[in-house]
């Protein structure tokens, strides 16, 4: 059994998107994920995305994805939501990957705006629905225009807000007044999805983060999360001042590299990248030092 979700935080509160794990010579390394998860919960997170972007998605096998997320929820599906994603530019595709989670026990899906192809928002509206028709599962939607080149507009996500799953939404879109409407329209569990705007997105009523830092700072995420719920709105403001080098460092360049590389600084398991990722310059890498540990993170 997941953790007990509730309507409002169908997720938990503290989500990592998982980087994947690969051995030395770039296959899966089911170990490393197994023991990178449970590092993660230990850290202070309540749950996980697997087979996200940052996940490297694009250059995993359907196979791949499957084992990954069956070797997640052994190792930490008692203790931490297990969201998997599912998400495509191919409506069917999408379907076959939902199936396959919730087969594999994932305890949700993320499910990304349909990237490159530029479907208009009918289009959206159908492929997230045929997803969250596809099976039994929660559906949390993931709008990222920045990646996706196409918004969900404010009006497509509170209609797909009435489908009995579709739960929640991660938003990338970088736009507070937009996820001001949104949120209040649509009545959806909001998650923060860009590391620097998490607490300006709780002040606008979202519940928990889908966080790229999480590898690396968890307890001060959750730290950030407990001070705002209790009000302590000085306390969380210093400990979002305290990370922004954080925010700053692991984003120079794409997040799955330096978080990777911040991983393997610290002995966790990582591994190398995928083609067309590659690792970070020597050069980078002590930049990536510097700014982790302005924000405190020990190397």
């Amino acid at each position: 059994m997941a953790p007990t979700s509730t309507p409002q935080t169908p997720f938990g509160r503290v989500l990592t998107a998982m980087v994947t794990p690969f051995t030395a010579d770039g296959e899966l390394d089911i170990d490393g994920a197994q023991r990178l998860a449970v590092h993660l919960v230990d850290s202070g997170n309540d749950g996980l995305i697997v087979n996200g972007t940052t996940g490297e998605s694009p250059t995993t096998s359907d196979v791949e994805k499957a084992r990954l997320v069956r070797a997640v929820v052994e190792a930490v599906g008692d203790r931490a939501h297990v969201v998997a994603g599912a998400g495509t530019n191919d409506t069917r595709h999408s379907l076959e990957l939902a199936r396959a989670a919730e087969d594999a026990g994932a305890n949700g899906l993320l499910a990304v705006t349909p990237y490159y192809n530029k479907p208009p928002q009918e289009g959206l509206y159908r492929h997230f629905k045929a997803i969250a028709d596809a099976t039994d599962l929660p559906v949390m939607l993931y709008d990222i225009p920045g990646r996706s080149g196409v918004p969900i507009n404010t009006e497509t996500i509170v209609r797909l807000a009435d489908h009995p799953r579709i739960v929640a939404n991660k938003d990338a879109k970088g736009d507070l007044g937009r996820a001001s409407w949104a949120l209040a329209r649509s009545g959806l569990a909001w998650y923060s999805g860009d590391d620097m705007l998490n607490l300006p997105l709780l002040s606008v009523g979202a519940v928990g983060f889908v966080s790229v830092v999480g590898h690396v700072v968890a307890p001060e995420l959750r730290a950030l999360l407990e001070a705002h719920l209790s009000g302590d709105v000085a306390k969380a403001t210093e400990i979002h001042q305290t990370l922004l080098p954080v925010f700053t460092g692991m984003f120079r360049t794409q997040g799955v590299i330096t978080t990777k590389a911040a991983l393997n600084l610290q002995g966790l398991p990582a591994g190398p990248l995928r083609m067309p990722l590659v690792e970070l310059s020597p050069e980078e890498t002590e930049q990536l030092r510097r700014d982790l540990s302005a924000g405190g993170v020990q190397l």
